[in-house]
């Protein structure tokens, strides 16, 4: 599917429409859900929703009608026994042990579309045009080198792909195209929805720069992930000093992980002061325009 703007710019004259923009980050995009429960106390839907990789799974599931109570509910029920986390990813992965000593394969690397089988709530339909609210993932064309607007069809293997973190999640064919992370270009996809009588709020999660204490090296899974972090944040910085979103929330526990899921109920009691933050910038940028 070419890149293409998912829509055109509100009618001149009507009341401003807001387009929600969820982030690449990893764990930290737990955080997301604070900032949809600020809509849902607002009494405001988003009109559009776009996604990367984290900010795709929580976007998706937001975009078919869930509440942010009822995503904060699902996530910490579906962390809080290890155990059973466990065997579902043991249950997604695409290679085995025996694959690494025989040189054939990853043994760590998972089925996306399966992992979202396990994890999403049931709720969530199985094509973007059964969706309530219209939404957007955002994946890389591994050949091409290029951003790929997903908005219709199958929404598992798009949302799958959006989140394919390679070395960790196996790419996906779709439309003729290999697809990985989205976050590998456009970790923050706002820039297209940008538009006049619009406010677009984009939520970051990406991780910032901390301070070590002393020089650890990290292990091999979380230097990966660590890498993708990094550049996360560095294309996000450049998207922003080059064309700023509406209305930025900067949001994320600190010292969180990319693969910090278990710590979910911490990332979200972390995030709670963000509703006000969002609830301000919301009202103000509606009074703006209004």
């Amino acid at each position: 599917m070419p890149r293409s703007r998912p829509s055109e710019a509100p009618p001149s004259g009507s009341a401003p429409e807001i387009a929600l923009v969820l982030g690449a980050g990893g764990a930290r995009g737990l955080s997301h859900i604070a900032v949809l429960e600020a809509f849902d106390e607002l009494g405001l839907r988003p009109a559009r929703i776009s996604g990367c990789s984290i900010g795709a799974i929580i976007g998706a599931a937001y975009a078919a009608g869930l509440s942010g109570r009822e995503l904060r509910a699902h996530v910490l029920a579906t962390f809080r026994d290890r155990a059973r986390v466990i065997a579902r990813l043991l249950d997604c992965r695409v290679g085995k042990l025996a694959d690494l000593v025989r040189g054939l394969g990853n043994p760590v690397l998972l089925d996306g579309e399966r992992l979202l089988d396990l994890f999403w709530p049931e709720a969530v339909p199985d094509r973007f045009e059964e969706l309530a609210t219209p939404f957007t993932a955002i994946a890389t064309d591994y050949h091409r080198h290029a951003e790929v607007m997903l908005h219709g069809g199958p929404l598992t293997p798009a949302v799958a792909a959006s989140l394919a973190i390679p070395g960790l999640v196996r790419p996906v064919a779709l439309g003729g195209r290999v697809l990985i992370d989205g976050g590998a270009i456009d970790p923050l996809p706002y820039r297209e929805l940008l538009a006049p009588g619009r406010i677009v709020v984009a939520v970051d999660v990406s991780a910032p720069m901390t301070e070590p204490g002393e020089a650890r090296i990290p292990g091999a899974m979380e230097a990966l992930v660590g890498a993708s972090q990094i550049l996360t944040r560095t294309l996000v910085q450049r998207l922003i000093e080059q064309q700023p979103p509406d209305v930025l929330i900067r949001a994320g526990a600190d010292r969180i992980g990319g693969l910090d899921f278990f710590k979910a109920k911490a990332i979200l009691a972390a995030s709670e002061p963000i509703k006000d933050e969002v609830k301000r910038a919301l009202e103000r940028a509606l009074e703006a325009q209004g």
